[in-house]
């Protein structure tokens, strides 16, 4: 009886969410689209992610003015913006934004185009931090709050462990790699870097520190030795932000508009936010159609619309390659990896889809260990300077429980037949003859790891395997490697994939992103319980990689979430 009135209260509930958004759609349907005006002033108000794959959509107009922009939905915001004589100047406004360093190269690629034109883009800051200000470095003027702060200092990273609170609940992770810089697992069985994680992480932040010093001299005329002399400054009042000339001036918004309403020679701004630019502009027009095929997130099997799920992309794939429209595809991959298993179904999908449209292969802001390994299809690969790739390495996981149990009072009996029947026991330790036969295992998977990489990179094993051991390397650190073919963004994928589909170069493409966004009366009449709890789960829990500590098995998976501030 319990379970059929929660049953019955879920269902009404459900009802009257499905209606309420329903009317705010019928009205939304009901409304014209933007429009764009002559003499328009773009407004690029980024706050917070820039996701790859297109965000649900809410027909709620708060909700919905909250809605991102993915990053193909800004790169074409910036071509057409560029083309377009209604468009007069840009006035960039972000803040607190979360997207990685290469999501942020295409955005600020997209900013320095549009300046090219002549139009003036300036830059309107509250509360910058270097990722802020790394952008506002595009513009012909930026502009800070009187009162503000620049909280540009320089960059970091933060490993952290958890194996002392493991040890007082009496957990334990039993952890195999094949690879010593696959160090997944460290987070759980360390209490501090390996001399290899360090190496690593050092690397990496010399690469995004050197790259974020030498776009801001550039940016603001000045050499890297003085940038780096500045940043150690910091951070910066707004008066000494100006007074060291990372700033162009201090003003307040109303301020800024002024002097930009003069230079322009109008009466008025008359703008436009990037959103309805975007939707203003938006349309099933000409140009041949080259699919935008986003994987995004987490690999793991089986179906759903969270992360990447095999069985889930499968479908995609094979969708994309059976649409006639479909001139060409680039594979969009934005993934720390996951399940192995679920890797390789899907790199072997991708690489029968290459075998029917035109293929490329651009990576955003992460494409590690099996978000690297769905990428060897053989075809080109194009990443950003700072996107993190590599990672080719396989790691074993599986959480002892038996100490926790005891801590609760609840003992365990196992009967079993078969010498390794209990291998994956959440209450038995491995024993060394289990720790082998995983071993033969994880070896096994790592030099078919390996290989797959050697073939997808045209190039022999004992080439790969210097380069491999689960090492995670920078996007222009893995071209000079030759585990990517170029480093760039959008337009450089765009580039290619023209040429390999016969494309003329100038001739104007249609990008079509897939998946297609889908409204949430689709997501909730489809998996209703996924759609009302996805947003229930701190973010901070999924980047701990928590299937290492709830599910025995093998892993294609990035060491670490790195996340430099």
């Amino acid at each position: 009886m319990k379970k059929f009135l929660i049953g019955l209260l879920s269902g009404i509930l459900l009802c009257i969410l499905v209606v309420v958004i329903g009317f705010f759609a019928l009205l939304r349907f009901s409304e014209r689209r933007p429009s764009v005006a002559s003499q328009s002033t773009l407004f690029l108000k980024l706050d917070g992610e820039v996701p790859e794959k297109p965000p649900l959509e809410i027909p709620v107009p708060f909700l919905e003015s909250h809605t991102p922009a993915t990053t193909a939905d800004l790169w074409q915001m910036f071509e057409k913006a560029a083309a377009d004589s209604r468009i007069k100047a840009l006035v960039l406004a972000p803040r607190n934004l979360q997207a990685g360093w290469g999501k942020l190269q295409e955005i600020r690629e997209g900013l320095l185009k549009f300046g090219k034109t002549g139009k003036p883009v300036i830059a309107c800051l509250q509360l910058p931090g270097a990722k802020e200000y790394y952008l506002a470095t595009a513009a012909k003027r930026i502009y800070l709050s009187r009162e503000d702060i620049l909280d540009l200092k320089g960059i970091r990273v933060e490993a952290t462990f958890f194996k002392n609170t493991l040890d007082k609940l009496g957990v334990t992770l039993e952890v195999e790699h094949a690879g010593r810089y696959k160090d997944a697992g460290d987070a759980f069985t360390r209490t501090s870097m390996t001399p290899e994680t360090r190496e690593v992480l050092n690397s990496v932040l010399d690469g995004v520190y050197g790259g974020l010093v030498q776009t801001i001299a550039e940016g603001r005329s000045k050499s890297p030795e003085e940038i780096r002399t500045v940043i150690d400054e910091g951070p910066f009042l707004a008066g000494q932000a100006l007074s060291k000339g990372l700033v162009d001036a201090l003003a307040y918004e109303d301020e800024v508009l002024d002097e930009l309403k003069n230079h322009l020679g109008e009466s008025e701004i008359r703008r436009i936010s990037h959103r309805d630019y975007i939707k203003a502009t938006s349309s099933n027009g000409g140009g041949r159609v080259v699919a935008l095929l986003v994987a995004d997130g987490m690999i793991l099997r089986g179906e759903g619309s969270e992360g990447i799920r095999s069985e889930s992309f499968i479908r995609l794939l094979r969708k994309v390659g059976a649409e006639e429209s479909v001139r060409a595809v680039i594979l969009r991959v934005d993934s720390p990896g996951g399940d192995g298993i679920a890797s390789d179904e899907i790199l072997r999908e991708v690489k029968l889809l290459s075998k029917k449209k035109p293929l490329v292969v651009s990576m955003s802001d992460v494409a590690a260990s099996g978000g690297y390994y769905i990428a060897m299809s053989g075809d080109p690969v194009v990443a950003y300077p700072n996107t993190l790739t590599g990672s080719i390495g396989v790691i074993f996981g599986k959480p002892v429980l038996q100490g926790l149990y005891g801590k609760l009072g609840v003992d365990k009996e196992i009967l079993k037949r078969g010498r390794f029947a209990d291998i994956d026991s959440d209450y038995r330790p491995l024993t060394s003859e289990g720790r082998l036969k995983l071993r033969e295992g994880l070896e096994s998977m790592y030099r078919s790891f390996l290989a797959r990489v050697a073939e997808g990179r045209h190039r022999n094993v004992e080439e790969i395997e210097p380069l491999a051991e689960g090492r995670v390397w920078l996007g222009s650190q893995a071209r000079e490697n030759g585990l990517i073919d170029e480093t760039g963004g959008l337009d450089k994928a765009i580039q290619l994939v023209k040429k390999r589909a016969g494309i003329p170069r100038g001739e104007t493409i249609r990008l079509v992103s897939y998946p297609q966004r889908r409204t949430i009366i689709e997501k909730l009449l489809s998996s209703p319980e996924s759609a009302l709890t996805r947003y229930a789960i701190p973010d901070w829990i999924e980047k701990l990689h928590p299937r290492l500590l709830l599910d025995a098995g093998y892993w294609m998976i990035s060491p670490y979430t790195i996340s430099l501030r």
